[in-house]
């Protein structure tokens, strides 16, 4: 079993910046894909990035790309999503992902583990 716990979430001004921190224990989870998933009220869970055990190509939702930046610990066990130039369209549960070798990148279906998720709040 992997067990995945989020936490950097807040209430944060527009135009600020938050990190989310999803630390994770259990199996052998640095070698697992994780992702950052986000649902706002009233809409559908959306992606919002993935990184692999090495960290290298990281994929992103287009429309946070620039914004958003994944990154990973594995001495840590941590995935990081650092937020900036936050939006009230930024506003959602945020959620992470892992799975040793996802069904999907980019679709939550393919993921087997997940955390309770952190709420961000951005105030305009």
């Amino acid at each position: 079993q992997v067990q995945l716990v989020e936490s950097g979430g807040g209430l944060v001004q527009a135009g600020g910046s938050l990190i989310l921190s999803c630390a994770a224990s259990g199996r052998t989870v640095s070698r697992y894909v994780t992702a950052w998933f986000r649902q706002a009220p009233g809409k559908e869970r959306e992606f919002v990035a993935a990184i692999n055990w090495s960290g290298s190509s990281p994929r992103y939702v287009d429309s946070l790309k620039g914004r958003f930046t994944i990154s990973r610990d594995n001495a840590k066990n941590t995935v990081y999503l650092q937020m900036n130039s936050l939006n009230a369209e930024d506003t959602a549960v945020y959620y992470c992902a892992a799975d040793e070798s996802p069904r999907s990148l980019i679709s939550g279906s393919g993921y087997d583990y997940w955390g309770q998720g952190t709420q961000v709040t951005v105030s305009s």
